[in-house]
């Protein structure tokens, strides 16, 4: 799954259907692949964020979220 991932954020291009179904063999559904490639952009919007010193606005922060 970390290979996969790690892929992802560097080679996205050349994720293919060998690299869905190396998942599968291990147990991952597509449902779940689906989430893995979910979470790195996830992470990869909270770096973007951090390095352009994006924060919470007001009305944000007082949703006690």
């Amino acid at each position: 799954m970390l290979d996969f991932a790690a892929k992802v954020m560097t080679e996205s291009s050349s994720v293919d259907e060998a690299d869905r179904e190396k998942l599968r063999t291990f147990g991952f559904s597509d449902k779940e692949i689906w989430d893995i490639v979910a979470f790195v952009f996830f992470n990869m919007s909270n770096r973007i964020a951090s390095a352009v010193a994006m924060r919470p606005n007001d009305e944000y922060r007082m949703q006690s979220r």
